[in-house]
Parts: structure tokens; C-alpha cells; sequence
């Protein structure tokens, strides 16, 4: 979603799939009930879950937008584990992740996540979740404001409204795009997650969005490519070490 050189975008066929990825704070029913997922020793030897494994470990070591977020989990006292904080599995219909809050993890849905440039949005996106988790005392489960304004925010650091996905989307040329993108697209996550109606979604994300669109933390710039992501990140790191020598 980054709109980088070397990240593949979705062809046309998968311009629909990408309207149900990405749903934020999602509380699985089935993990609930059988309580912390557990990784067993022979699933990894399944392709699914082999695949997803590499393509994380390729994310986090050299996404731009994920190693600023997790420099910045850090920073903010939430490092993040691989083994701890990821889990590959299987879910059902379209979607491609979401971040469970109640442990506190990231789920990665292993038959759904199709390629590296498609595994750096998921992780990016959940991730910009997972920070807000750590930052701000966050009600995710009865607060609707609170879910929309972080998936404001997701919708618009992560990439998901760049240009080149909004064209393989054939979403394009309006004015303010970016802004409008960034609404459909929280209030489609809150309702993948929430048995609510689209208008209470639209009042919610409508109340917080002007201060939550305008929040650019940790990015301190809405980073539209990798190129942004890397100043960003650059400019983190300065920021952190101009703070350390104070």
C-alpha cells in the first residue's frame, strides 16, 4: 500500500478483497473460547503457515513503516516480540488480520494474506493499532469514538488510501481523495468489527476524524510511500536522540 517500486500492488480481481481487509481490534470469538492461541509443532510444516512466517519475518526487518512502529513501541516501553506479539492463522471470509486487544496480539490470517506487499500493509495497519494500544488508555470494546478515531489513523499512516491502491481500486480522481478514502475505510473497519448500523459508524468516525486525521504519531507526517516512511523514521530516530541528550 506504500506505492513503493518494489511492492507489488493487488491486480483488479483482488480490488473488492482489499474493501474487507484490515479489520482493527477485532476480539476473535473462536480464540475467546479456547484461550491464548497456541503455535503447534506441526503446523509450521504447513504452507499456509510456513509462508506467513517468512513473509513477517521479511516485514519487520525491512518495512520502513513497521521498523519506525516498532522503534516506537519501544520507545514507548511496548517492545514488541515476534513470537509474543504475532500469530499466524487461519480465519474465516476475507479477512486479513486484526489486532485481538485482549492479549494483546497481532493475528495474521495465513490463508488469506497473499503476497510480501500485502503482508506489510496487514502489519503496518495492525501495528498503528497496537501503538495507539500502548500510548492511550483505549476502550475498544465499548467506546465506538475511540475505535473509530484509531482507525482513522490506521486508514490514513498506513498506506491503505495511497494512490496507487486507490487506482487498482479504480477509486480515483475525486477531490480531498485522501480524506474520503480514509472515512470509507475506518467506518468499513468498524463495521466489520462492530454489530452496529453504518450511520452510528459514520457519526462516530465523523466526531473524531478532523483530530484524528490530523494525528500523526509516530510518523510525525502522513507517509505516503516508503521514501516518507524512511524520512520518517529518520526523523524519529533524530528526535529520540536529540530527547535522550536533554
Amino acid at each position: 500500500m506504500a506505492g513503493a517500486p518494489d511492492e507489488r500492488g493487488p491486480g483488479p480481481a483482488a480490488g473488492e478483497q482489499l474493501q474487507q481487509q484490515h479489520v482493527g481490534c477485532q476480539v476473535f470469538p473462536e480464540r475467546l473460547a479456547q484461550g491464548k492461541p497456541q503455535q503447534g509443532f506441526l503446523s509450521s510444516f504447513f504452507t499456509n503457515n510456513q509462508k506467513c512466517q517468512l513473509m513477517l519475518l521479511q516485514t519487520l526487518e525491512t518495512n520502513p513503516y513497521v521498523k519506525l512502529l516498532l522503534d516506537a513501541m519501544k520507545h514507548s516501553g511496548c517492545a514488541v516480540n515476534k513470537e509474543r506479539h504475532f500469530s499466524c492463522e487461519d480465519c474465516n471470509g476475507n479477512v486479513s488480520g486484526g489486532f485481538d486487544a485482549s492479549v494483546s496480539q497481532i493475528v495474521l490470517c495465513q490463508n488469506n494474506i497473499c503476497n510480501q506487499a500485502h503482508m506489510n500493509r496487514v502489519v503496518t495497519h495492525e501495528l498503528i493499532h497496537a501503538f495507539d494500544h500502548c500510548r492511550a488508555h483505549v476502550d475498544w470494546f465499548t467506546n465506538v469514538r475511540h475505535l473509530a478515531c484509531s482507525e482513522v489513523r490506521a486508514a490514513n499512516l498506513s498506506g491503505d488510501c495511497s494512490l496507487l491502491n486507490e487506482i487498482f481500486r479504480l477509486h480515483f480522481g475525486l477531490k480531498q481523495h485522501h480524506q474520503t478514502c480514509v472515512r470509507d475505510r475506518a467506518i468499513r473497519s468498524i463495521l466489520a468489527v462492530r454489530n452496529i448500523s453504518k450511520e452510528v459508524a459514520q457519526k462516530a468516525v465523523d466526531e473524531v476524524f478532523e483530530s484524528c486525521f490530523n494525528d500523526h504519531e509516530p510518523f510525525g507526517r502522513i507517509p505516503h510511500n516508503k521514501t516518507y516512511a524512511r524520512y520518517a523514521h529518520r526523523d524519529f530516530q533524530n528526535r529520540d536522540r536529540y530527547y535522550s541528550n536533554i
